[in-house]
């Protein structure tokens, strides 16, 4: 009988080992732990296509994180995707002429928006609009293409 408890005991604390890695994996994963409640500015940004982009997700610098998405909405005039970053005031310094892109980091496909700084001497300020941007790259566009245009060089044949 002893021993019967003894087993159940080490199950038991197995079970929650378990349970207390995959919770310390999904924080990881969804970037929550890494997550910064510090002074913020707002800047938005105007894409045609976010492909896989969260709220969230990271906003870097040369792969430094420097804040994060914070609101995706769709201007159904212009027909793009309206994506406001949150970024941290000690990061202030941006050019007006700075590029957005959306890039896909790890085996995951995790997507974030990388800033480029641009020359100009005018910094962006609360609120302000970053103009040049580049929209994700979508793998299923990709290899359609790729699909279309062997088809067309067999049929050329």
């Amino acid at each position: 009988m002893k021993s019967n408890k003894t087993t159940e005991l080490m199950v038991g604390m197995f079970i929650a080992a378990g349970a207390a890695a995959l919770f310390v994996l999904a924080m990881r994963v969804s970037n929550l732990s890494s997550f910064s409640a510090g002074d913020t500015y707002h800047l938005t940004a105007r894409f045609e296509n976010i492909g896989g982009l969260k709220v969230r997700s990271a906003v870097t610098v040369g792969g430094v994180n420097v804040g994060r998405v914070t609101k995706i909405d769709y201007d159904s005039e212009r027909f793009q995707a309206v994506v406001t970053l949150d970024v941290e005031n000690r990061y202030n310094r941006f050019p007006e002429d700075t590029a957005a892109a959306i890039y896909t980091a790890g085996l995951l496909g995790e997507q974030y928006v990388a800033l480029e700084p641009g020359g100009s001497e005018e910094v962006l300020k609360d609120g302000s609009q970053i103009e040049l941007t580049q929209s994700a790259l979508v793998l299923e566009k990709l290899v359609s293409k790729f699909l279309f245009e062997k088809a067309a060089e067999g049929e050329k044949k």
